[in-house]
């Protein structure tokens, strides 16, 4: 009885459900694309507000550097919009990969493409229970490695360059206080917060990679296994 059972089931894809699976492909693709591009759309949202805020800021020697020290909290703004659409954008990229390096691959060197290796009961399991593969942190912190760190870091430069040139260039650190003051707030308060800001950053970047690297490595292993 479970011999029979086993015959009824082909190993092998017949041109029917290769069909299938290739238009599959093409619908994963499309998909993929769209949210790319949705989330490509934040990135440049953060650009040209960053891109305003240099405008607004260098206008003239004595237009003030508050833009461009606020400006990093509407970035912030768009890091977080466009880490939840690359978690869509990841379940999209990740069906397409899997059919590209368990289905076309193998039928591109003309090799059998078997069911028993698994790949199409997972790939079943994630149409039937769709999840996401990334958590929301992890987006966060691949979005700001890959984009947004290159965004802040503009713009540090050119809040200390606005500091530093204009009205006239520095010349004491006391200088550099008075510049930096916003209203009741002294100076040294507001580089101490922009520090403690682009530092807190800075370390979720690396805390996320080293711990996505982990969850790789565990990963890596357990599909060896």
């Amino acid at each position: 009885m479970t011999d029979s059972n086993h015959a009824s089931v082909p190993s092998r894809f017949d041109a029917v459900q290769i069909t299938a699976l290739a238009h599959l492909y093409r619908a994963e693709v499309y998909r993929s694309t769209a949210w790319r591009l949705r989330f490509d759309n934040t990135t440049n949202w953060a650009v040209v507000t960053t891109g305003i805020a240099f405008s607004a800021s260098f206008s003239s020697a004595s237009a003030s550097p508050v833009p461009l020290a606020l400006v990093g909290l509407l970035v912030v703004f768009f890091l977080l919009i466009e880490a939840r659409r690359f978690r869509y954008f990841d379940i999209w990229r990740m069906r397409a990969r899997i059919l590209e390096k368990k289905f076309f691959a193998p039928l591109l060197r003309d090799q059998e493409m078997l069911r028993e290796t698994g790949w199409a009961e997972r790939l079943a399991h994630d149409y039937e229970n769709p999840r996401h593969r990334m958590s929301f942190a992890f987006a966060v912190g691949r979005r700001l490695r890959n984009n947004y760190a290159w965004i802040f870091l503009i713009q540090v430069l050119a809040y200390f360059g606005k500091l530093a040139i204009h009205p006239a260039p520095l010349t004491t650190l006391g200088e550099l206080w008075e510049r930096a003051a916003i209203g009741p707030f002294p100076g040294e308060a507001v580089i101490a917060a922009g520090i403690l800001f682009h530092g807190s950053w800075a370390c979720f970047a690396g805390v996320t990679f080293l711990l996505e690297r982990q969850r790789r490595a565990h990963l890596h292993l357990h599909d060896h296994h």
